[in-house]
């Protein structure tokens, strides 16, 4: 995964944001292998999505989300994966296409 460090991407509050496979993280960002493999999950997601419909249905998931009880964020089907895996450096040896569907659901968790 290339890595471009750089003091615009991400937004403030997040670590890392991934575009297209990339990582962009801040200069002064430290990049675990944790951070990397939670990006490595999404650009898998965005793989079986073919990219455009990865951020398509991110989009739409993040809006149906925003009045619902939590964080909209941390309550996307694709952010649930990867946070629930990032610590396991074998998932993505392991993970089934379309992981990401069993998280989804309407309601908050």
């Amino acid at each position: 995964m290339k890595i471009i460090r750089n003091n615009l991407l991400p937004p403030k509050n997040f670590n890392a944001i991934n575009i297209m496979g990339m990582l962009f993280c801040r200069k002064s960002t430290e990049i675990t292998p944790a951070i990397v493999r939670h990006e490595q999950i999404h650009t898998r997601q965005m793989i079986e999505l073919l990219f455009i419909g990865f951020y398509i249905w991110y989009f739409i998931e993040w809006l149906i989300r925003l009045p619902m009880k939590g964080n909209a964020y941390y309550n996307i089907s694709f952010e649930r994966e990867a946070y629930d895996h990032m610590y396991d450096k074998y998932y993505l040896q392991r993970r089934k296409r379309y992981a990401w569907m069993k998280y989804y659901k309407l309601t908050h968790s």
